[in-house]
């Protein structure tokens, strides 16, 4: 007969599944070793033994296909270990440390999925856990679910190809969207090319990078912030604003072109959002 706190758990996983088809909630733990991959994580320090949050651990080595973002039960088949954890610790009271990989601040579990199921059903909120630390090769944050994890890639790609976590380190230029990177990278190399004519040389990469960033970008951005845009659009970020904008401007051309452009397409946006000085402020940027 199948155990009914068990059976509780599958049957709340399946509704969490189809609600994802309607909410566009994700409910999927993230493989380890692809985030490892797509984020460029190498391990770093010595294994150290410490409670950690169970809502921090948000993927698995080898187990992410059995259990969902809750860590609740998706396969019938893990019924039988699930219950025999649950029983365990009904009889002792604790639970074994699980193992785990850390990579900023996010946690994805090596060995004690079942312990963690078992653990959140009960209404546990911590869990001991040997702690192995892994480190991004940029500083890109924690990935929520696979489509977060994709943003993270580009952004991670963007600061090696542009080195601004090192070159300008208050830099934090995020996109909701994977080909805002794509769009960023295609302006600095625009920017490069309008600057080197202007100057009568060849500027480096590097150059390119810090006048398109403290010239241009950071000077638009901190228009944005003055005006308090970014408000008039929650689920958007400063860089998408950027390259909303810049989708209005003609990055090719003398610069007295792309002057003029900038300026239609600040009046424009000044127009739709009702900010009268947008455009006055925006006049007195120099690209």
């Amino acid at each position: 007969m199948p155990d009914v706190e068990f059976e509780r758990a599958r049957r709340k996983a399946t509704w969490n599944r189809i609600l994802s088809f309607i909410t566009g909630r994700p409910t999927l733990l993230l493989p380890f070793d692809l985030v490892r991959e797509r984020l460029g994580a190498q391990r770093i320090g010595s294994e150290r033994t410490q409670s950690i949050d169970l809502d921090r651990i948000v993927g698995s080595v080898n187990r992410y296909r059995e259990f969902d973002r809750e860590y609740l039960p998706t396969r019938w088949r893990t019924g039988e270990r699930w219950e025999r954890v649950r029983d365990s610790f009904y009889r002792t009271d604790e639970f074994p440390p699980i193992d785990v990989y850390e990579i900023e601040g996010a946690y994805y579990v090596v060995d004690g999925n079942h312990r963690v199921s078992v653990a959140k059903r009960l209404g546990h909120r911590q869990i001991r856990a040997r702690v192995v630390t892994f480190r991004p090769d940029a500083p890109v944050g924690t990935p929520k679910d696979a489509r977060d994890l994709i943003l993270k890639a580009e952004y991670r790609a963007f600061l090696k190809r542009t080195r601004l976590d090192r070159l300008r380190p208050e830099q934090r230029i995020e996109c909701t969207r994977p080909v805002g990177y794509r769009v960023l990278l295609d302006h600095i190399d625009v920017h490069r090319y309008v600057r080197g004519i202007e100057e009568g040389r060849e500027l480096t990469y590097e150059e390119a990078v810090t006048s398109w960033y403290d010239t241009l970008y950071r000077p638009i951005v901190e228009m944005f912030r003055e005006h308090g845009l970014l408000d008039r659009f929650p689920d958007r970020k400063e860089a998408d604003l950027y390259v909303w904008v810049s989708r209005h401007l003609f990055f090719l051309g003398e610069r007295r072109r792309v002057g003029r452009d900038l300026r239609r397409a600040a009046e424009r946006l000044a127009k739709r959002y009702k900010l009268p000085s947008l455009a006055e402020y925006l006049l007195r940027f120099r690209l």
